[in-house]
């Protein structure tokens, strides 16, 4: 495949200001993307990204959206398709983590974060692939799934639905697409290490400083997730080198789903 498997990658990315989105955006930049466009609500934030990117040789730009309005998702892809002239790869990173459990999620709240985590990145889908049908390409996306579709936190219900929402809007698209060659993947991510989740954890469980060590502590690799650990398996997932996979969906975590500790060593 050559020493730039991601050469003629033309890559839009959601959620691209920062955390994941922002470390896999320089993972297909490393790996010789050269075409990129940053998507977020955070407009200064991904104008720095898109420039910085844009230092070490990529022709990056920064489109502003709300993926929680369905035309401006759409409308995003057409707007990335105008700077780089096609879209070949598509990353869905974008998300609403606020909380809320089954006991007090608000009509308003659920239909937050479901607009955000489900609703937007399917009609981003829905238009990346109109788009790459009708120009007669393949293409490639991998939807920013959680682990937390195995059940979650009680403080994470409408989160879990959206993101379990997503994972099924992954198989089904790629089933329907795979005749047009267009693959479409997903990643379980774990807890993750982001400035993101220090905004969470600070805002919903009033942690400080030492939150993050402490949590890192507990874990069996003694961290949590980092950006870059998923960034390399996005890059992989979006690019040649894994060849025909579609439909897939990866737990990427450091603890096993359905794995419970030896009985005889407890107590």
């Amino acid at each position: 495949m050559g020493a730039a498997p991601h050469a003629e990658t033309a890559a839009l990315v959601t959620g691209g200001a920062q955390g994941l989105g922002l470390a896999i955006a320089r993972r297909l930049v490393d790996e010789g993307c050269r075409k990129i466009v940053l998507a977020d609500r955070n407009v200064e934030g991904g104008a720095a990204a898109a420039a910085a990117l844009a230092a070490v040789g990529a022709d990056c730009h920064f489109v502003a959206v709300d993926m929680g309005d369905a035309a401006d998702a759409a409308a995003m892809v057409d707007a990335a398709a105008a700077r780089m002239g096609r879209v070949t790869a598509l990353v869905n990173a974008a998300a609403n983590t606020d909380r809320g459990s089954i006991l007090d999620t608000t009509a308003a709240q659920w239909d937050a974060i479901l607009n955000v985590n489900a609703r937007g990145p399917f009609f981003a889908l829905q238009r990346f692939a109109q788009r790459a049908i009708a120009a007669g390409h393949a293409g490639t996306c991998v939807n920013i799934l959680s682990i937390v579709v195995h059940g979650g936190l009680p403080v994470l219900a409408p989160y879990v639905a959206s993101k379990a929402a997503l994972l099924g809007i992954t198989k089904n698209a790629a089933a329907a697409l795979a005749a047009h060659r267009i693959r479409i993947n997903g990643i379980n991510v774990g807890w993750m290490d982001t400035p993101g989740e220090d905004a969470t954890q600070r805002r919903w469980h009033g942690r400080g400083d030492g939150w993050l060590a402490a949590a890192e502590a507990a874990t069996p690799f003694g961290r949590l997730v980092k950006p870059e650990d998923v960034a390399w398996q996005a890059a992989f997932l979006l690019g040649p080198r894994s060849g025909v996979v579609t439909g897939s969906v990866i737990d990427f975590d450091q603890r096993v789903i359905g794995a419970y500790p030896d009985t005889d060593a407890v107590g």
